[in-house]
């Protein structure tokens, strides 16, 4: 685990500017919610985050290890992309399981890729994920075969495999029928008493409320506010943070 640092993120697509500026630090053993209306950039920042889009500006680094620089324009190669992304374990909104791959071979497949260990130690390790979300007598499942809920958890499993820094979530249960999403939300908090380092873009404001040791609010591609879940929840000071959150409240 590790400490990370977003500094001065700028993104634009074509002459659309989606992050204007996005600076924040995450500490080792730390969750951060980021909340906010669709369109507020919540996902392009995570996205940039994980190298699957490239900044136009600013740094990340991960303790002294600058991973991107946007001042120096120089373009990071592939080998350089997917050494970066080996930092972060990213899960899905839509869970991205591989069909033709059981649940065991779904977990282990990246691993066994990177040669992460022997294929024995490999396996056993990602049965031990696999227990760990409570799919144990899924093993040999497919996706197919899987409820929503079962599925994002297989996708957490998959994202633990590699051993992250920072475990990432883009919007988790947004895909699942509410009956679905207590069953993810709850190895969310799990892994949260393990000491995981999280960064979980959500629209559950209660989870979100619970969970994180920090909220950022975004609007307009920049962070609006930022602080602890009392702050945001019960002493908003942006009107922009107060109206969210009424809107949000009301729909609970």
């Amino acid at each position: 685990m590790a400490n990370l640092y977003i500094n001065n993120i700028y993104k634009k697509f074509g002459k659309t500017e989606v992050l204007k500026g996005i600076s924040f630090t995450l500490n080792e053993g730390e969750v951060v919610s980021i909340i906010g209306s669709s369109g507020s950039g919540k996902t392009t920042l995570l996205r940039c985050i994980n190298f699957l889009e490239t900044p136009d500006y600013g740094t990340i680094s991960i303790d002294d290890n600058v991973l991107f620089n946007g001042e120096n324009h120089s373009k990071l190669t592939d080998a350089q992309i997917r050494e970066n992304r080996l930092h972060f374990g990213l899960v899905f909104q839509s869970f991205n399981l591989f069909p033709q791959y059981s649940v065991l071979q779904n977990v282990t497949l990246a691993p066994k890729l990177l040669k992460k260990g022997t294929n024995e130690e490999i396996e056993q390790k990602a049965k031990q994920l696999i227990e760990q979300v409570g799919l144990t007598d899924k093993m040999n499942s497919y996706p197919c075969q899987l409820s929503g809920g079962q599925q994002q958890r297989v996708a957490i499993a998959r994202a633990l495999a590699m051993n992250p820094d920072i475990l990432c979530f883009d919007e988790p249960t947004s895909a699942l029928d509410p009956e679905l999403t207590g069953e993810v939300l709850k190895v969310i908090k799990d892994l949260k008493e393990s000491g995981r380092t999280m960064i979980v873009v959500t629209h559950e404001m209660e989870f979100a409320k619970n969970v994180s040791d920090k909220i950022i609010f975004m609007a307009d591609g920049v962070i609006e506010e930022i602080g602890t879940p009392k702050d945001i929840f019960e002493n908003p000071v942006s009107e922009k943070t107060k109206h969210f959150l009424q809107n949000s409240l009301e729909r609970i």
